[in-house]
């Protein structure tokens, strides 16, 4: 009775255990789904707070950059430093607060400093116009022209955003600067063709091209900017006066003369121009080979002319003798003035009108070796050099 009492025990708690396990079993997905949504609750809790904490930093790198900005803008550079450090704070990698700290380090003078920041920019983004901007700036002050000019030219190519088009230009303008300060005068004048084909008719960036143009000796193109500069502004002095050199120095002489007088009419104080203007009126006054002149005017101008290397020659000391030729010592330029001199009078000339050819021949040859023995002319010796200069080859 024991032993069924036993056995039949044993069956009661073999029924009850696999009852408890059928229960677990049947309660297993219940459990499997109560654990998966708690732990997509805590996942979405923990991205989320992380999210308003990438966004409160983000928020505070913004407020820091936009104070920065500010300062910048305003030329507070210690502050702009500052700011932009702390913005760096919440977005170490930013590309855009990099940029503006260097800048502000630039605006310190703290130059060293600042080209870490742009070197390392530039090599992330080898083609920000903004970055080589400010290298090439940075290079100008180190006295590097060369890499200068290099990163000048990356600047100039390089793409920038629409509204910052004005920056493009102005490395272009920056870059024109230092290829005349260091004589590159060739590339200086490629650099300006190029910068004139992309500027409108603005009078006042047509004066600055202008001005430019003089500075690299292209007077032709010097002389077009100044014209188109002065169709809005005929009042310019300075365009004014720019154009007045710039056809002097083609030896356009009456249009000079009349730009130059121009220009001392809105500025009298102009010695430039007064200097130019005295030089043209002498050269017009005194050139025997304009058209439409009269036979006693020719004659006029030549004798002038004659007399004027004859002074020259008598304040300047050369050489007796010229080159020997082929029959021996030639005539020095003083006794073939000395010789020529009875035949220059207004009767002589109206016998023998070649005898002005001749003498104005001598005239440039006395002025050529005299300017070179005795240095730069002035006056009518200038206006005679001028005039040789208009004619040769003629």
């Amino acid at each position: 009775m024991s032993e069924e009492l036993e056995l039949w025990q044993e069956g009661e708690m073999g029924e009850s255990a696999f009852a408890h396990y059928r229960f677990y079993i049947r309660q297993r997905p219940v459990m499997l789904a109560v654990l998966s949504l708690i732990t997509i609750f805590f996942f979405l809790a923990v991205t989320g707070l992380s999210r308003v904490y990438s966004a409160q930093r983000e928020s505070l790198a913004n407020r820091w950059f936009t104070r920065g900005v500010a300062d910048l803008s305003a030329q507070h550079y210690d502050a702009a430093v500052t700011e932009f450090r702390t913005a760096l704070l919440y977005s170490r990698d930013n590309y855009s607060y990099q940029l503006n700290l260097a800048e502000a380090l630039i605006g310190m003078r703290h130059t060293g400093e600042a080209s870490a920041y742009l070197l390392n920019l530039w090599d992330r983004e080898p083609e920000n116009g903004l970055v080589n901007l400010e290298l090439a700036r940075i290079a100008v002050q180190h006295g590097q022209n060369d890499q200068a000019i290099r990163y000048y030219h990356d600047a100039v190519y390089s793409a920038w955003p629409p509204d910052q088009e004005a920056k493009r230009r102005q490395a272009r303008l920056e870059l024109i600067e230092l290829l005349l300060r260091t004589h590159a005068t060739p590339q200086a004048q490629a650099e300006l063709i190029a910068l004139s084909e992309n500027i409108g008719e603005d009078p006042a960036e047509q004066e600055q091209l202008g001005s430019l143009f003089l500075r690299a000796q292209d007077y032709d193109r010097a002389l077009a900017a100044f014209r188109i500069s002065l169709r809005s502004d005929h009042r310019n002095s300075a365009a004014l006066a720019g154009a007045g050199y710039a056809a002097f120095e083609l030896g356009h002489y009456p249009e000079a003369e009349h730009y130059l007088e121009a220009a001392l009419a809105q500025n009298p104080q102009d010695q430039q121009s007064i200097d130019r203007l005295a030089t043209t009126e002498l050269v017009l006054h005194m050139d025997p080979f304009q058209r439409g002149l009269s036979a006693a005017n020719r004659d006029r101008m030549v004798i002038d002319a004659f007399a004027t290397a004859g002074l020259r020659l008598r304040t300047c000391a050369i050489p007796k003798t010229a080159a020997p030729g082929p029959s021996g010592a030639q005539p020095g330029l003083s006794d073939q003035w000395a010789a020529l001199k009875p035949h220059i009078t207004p009767a002589g000339l109206r016998r023998n009108p070649d005898d002005a050819d001749a003498a104005m021949d001598l005239v440039f040859r006395i002025e050529r070796q005299i300017n070179v023995l005795c240095g730069s002319p002035t006056g009518k010796d200038l206006a005679l050099t001028l005039i040789s200069k208009s004619h040769e080859g003629s």
